[in-house]
């Protein structure tokens, strides 16, 4: 298990040589508000799980709710899968029982997440430390993501960008303006497109299921978890597979070279957050 203990400037971790994570501070902050977390089993597909947390700018030391969350968040994802949480009597390939331990699983992981960012708040403190949440579990070819707030988490196949899909959804006012009928680009380009409208914290919101989505790989792609430090300037998933393949192309299959990659290319545009990125290889069950 690897965890960013502090919030360093650049932060670049492996797990098992088949999940990676980078963390940067970007160009235009003074400190990295952001976190990330990684746990991976040695076979490479096996069993992984990654958290993405990025702390609210608009909070009192968000990098300290961040840290907290992705900590809490990564101990219960990494205990998902053990014999006895897979019951008899499901589906052939397991999905039934599968899909029932994820699920559990990642919204057990945002609650322990909010409580731990609730911890380190002062009592006294009127704007106290808050974060958003993104968080993958991968298995033999089964994925699923999720999120509260606005980090993210996509699914990118190798071979068909049309199969690339976003895992979850927003929390922010960008997508209340797309479920209003306004155009994603033009709802993501309005003035308070990135307000957001859950977080983890001591003041979140009683709802914390996160949005999630999960799938069954049908070809080898990978799971990208990331804060919006990176999808700022390439949302659409589409765009995203296309980024990861250029990157890939540079950079070559090291998770951790491919993370870098992205976070040079959010540099490249303007860094004017923090980025931070999670990948892990999926291998589509035989």
């Amino acid at each position: 298990m690897a965890t960013a203990p502090d919030p360093a400037p650049h932060v670049a971790l492996d797990a098992s040589g088949w999940v990676g994570t980078v963390s940067d501070i970007g160009r235009r902050h003074h400190r990295n508000e952001d976190a990330v977390a990684i746990y991976a089993e040695p076979v490479p597909g096996s069993f992984a799980a990654m958290v993405v947390c990025d702390g609210v700018s608009t909070s009192t030391d968000s990098h300290l709710a961040s840290q907290a969350a992705v900590g809490a968040a990564i101990q219960v994802l990494a205990a998902a899968f053990t014999d006895d949480n897979i019951e008899d009597g499901t589906d052939d390939d397991g999905t039934d029982a599968w899909l029932g331990v994820a699920e559990r699983a990642l919204a057990q992981s945002v609650l322990a997440a909010d409580e731990a960012a609730s911890e380190v708040a002062d009592p006294d403190d009127p704007t106290p430390p808050s974060c958003t949440f993104a968080g993958a579990l991968i298995c033999d070819g089964f994925v699923i993501g999720g999120n509260v707030g606005d980090s993210r988490v996509y699914w990118l196949p190798d071979s068909d960008p049309a199969g690339a899909a976003q895992l979850g959804a927003d929390d922010s006012m960008a997508t209340e303006l797309a479920l209003r009928g306004v155009p994603i680009a033009q709802a993501e380009a309005s003035p308070n497109a990135h307000a957001i409208t859950r977080w983890l914290g001591r003041e979140s919101p009683d709802m914390l299921t996160p949005r999630a989505a999960h799938l069954a790989a049908s070809e080898p792609g990978w799971v990208v978890v990331c804060s919006d430090g990176l999808w700022n300037y390439c949302s659409a998933a589409a765009d995203q597979w296309d980024l990861l393949q250029r990157t890939r192309a540079m950079a070559g299959e090291s998770p951790v070279a491919i993370a870098e990659g992205l976070v040079a290319f959010a540099n490249s545009q303007g860094g004017a957050d923090n980025i931070s990125v999670a990948l892990a290889r999926v291998i589509p069950a035989d």
